[in-house]
């Protein structure tokens, strides 16, 4: 059933953010040499590495690590970077993921290929079980903020007690955070 639901909803999302999507693509290609959409390898269920999209908001040269590991993450950032962060825009390339199956509408956010100590301990709590989402329980609860430990918790308690009407709560409330852009470091 949920992933019906995934599927239906990202096919609206699609139609309902097409002229948005090209307006992003616009600004991405116009304002940074390079692609528009930048493909990360991103750790899936059972721990396989899937292809995720997002918009471009890194220089062509960033290291491919978490943006929290950085020296000076801002240093890397391409002119509308910032923005398409902050108001989450640079996910809306996410709504492909979630309509091949890679992805979920809610559950744990996907780990980049090397962050080894979030893969590991999630691995232990079984989270690997789990598809990805585009928004989670920790997403809502800290977001960029949160340190390794606390955030597979908060995948667990997602694991555990994940149903229809919590992933509504967890929709409507990143809804809220992203409009007052609540928990965006970078």
């Amino acid at each position: 059933m949920k992933r019906l639901i995934d599927l239906l909803l990202a096919i609206a999302a699609l139609l309902i953010l097409f002229i948005p999507f090209l307006l992003v693509a616009l600004a991405v290609k116009l304002t940074s040499p390079g692609p528009v959409i930048y493909w990360s390898n991103r750790v899936g269920r059972y721990n396989r590495i899937f292809r995720m999209p997002k918009f471009r908001t890194m220089q062509l040269d960033t290291p491919a690590v978490a943006t929290h590991l950085l020296i000076n993450p801002d240093h890397y950032l391409t002119p509308v970077g910032s923005f398409l962060r902050k108001s989450s825009l640079d996910e809306l390339p996410q709504l492909w993921s979630i309509f091949c199956g890679d992805m979920s509408w809610v559950g744990p956010r996907p780990a980049l290929f090397n962050q080894e100590d979030l893969i590991s301990l999630r691995t232990r709590q079984h989270v690997h079980l789990l598809t990805p989402g585009l928004t989670g329980w920790a997403q809502i609860n800290g977001r960029d903020e949160l340190p390794i430990a606390e955030k597979v918790a908060l995948d667990v308690f997602y694991s555990v007690h994940r149903n229809f009407f919590l992933d509504m709560k967890i929709l409507l409330r990143t809804f809220s955070k992203v409009i007052k852009r609540d928990g965006v470091s970078h």
